[in-house]
């Protein structure tokens, strides 16, 4: 769990409670650290000096999160250097200060608003690691894994019926599913390209990503359970 910065004892944004006693009993500190996050929503929720200094602070923190996300990826994108790697995380902390700032009426205080917060810093730079990842690359538009299953252990009668259904699975996503579905069926499910970044290369949303998923899986349920093939496809 993320701890606070400076003089924001136990993620709070008051030095006060860092110098107080522990709480007796885990209803008690259940009860601090509500408190701790109330003190966050207030100053970020304030105007003047008070809202510089939290939105100051709070940047260290998701600074933090986000260095630790890109050292954490620091493989998958090899190619960058560590000053881009330092813009990376700064861009990533940028983006999430404004992110959290726009949702503060969204925090429930299931957990404490430093654990809250820090999550957003840490999925800015897991997104933006992936787009550069994949970065210049061709997105695949032809299901690269079928060899990979179609190789798998089992019994000759096994692998006969495996071979089988996923020729009537090719057949059914040539036939039943437009090309739109076809495409974006291939490259999220079968070729595994991130869900942002062929969000970004076709200029769309997740959501609708996601939807258009959904609808090809559907079809191609319909069409195996018409043709006598018992599968669920996972949603």
């Amino acid at each position: 769990m993320p701890p606070g910065l400076g003089t924001f004892g136990h993620g709070g944004p008051s030095s006060s409670r860092a110098t107080s006693s522990s709480p007796p009993d885990g209803n008690a500190s259940e009860v601090a650290r509500d408190e701790d996050s109330q003190e966050w929503i207030e100053a970020l929720s304030s105007e003047g000096s008070i809202r510089d200094e939290a939105i100051a602070r709070l940047h260290a923190l998701l600074m933090r999160a986000a260095r630790f996300e890109v050292t954490r990826r620091a493989l998958a994108v090899s190619h960058l250097r560590g000053g881009d790697l330092d813009d990376l995380a700064e861009q990533s902390a940028d983006d999430a200060l404004v992110a959290v700032l726009a949702k503060l009426d969204r925090f429930r205080g299931q957990s404490r608003f430093t654990t809250w917060a820090y999550k957003f810093a840490l999925l800015e730079a897991a997104v933006k690691l992936r787009r550069h990842a994949w970065q210049g690359r061709e997105i695949p538009l032809e299901p690269a894994q079928w060899p990979r299953f179609a190789d798998a252990v089992g019994s000759p009668q096994a692998q006969a019926e495996r071979s089988e259904l996923l020729a009537a699975i090719a057949r059914a996503i040539d036939d039943e599913l437009t090309p739109h579905q076809h495409e974006v069926l291939v490259a999220l499910a079968l070729n595994e390209v991130p869900i942002d970044v062929l969000a970004e290369r076709l200029g769309t949303t997740r959501g609708a990503l996601y939807k258009t998923l959904h609808d090809a899986r559907r079809k191609l349920r319909q069409k195996l359970e018409a043709d006598g093939y018992a599968l669920r496809l996972a949603e």
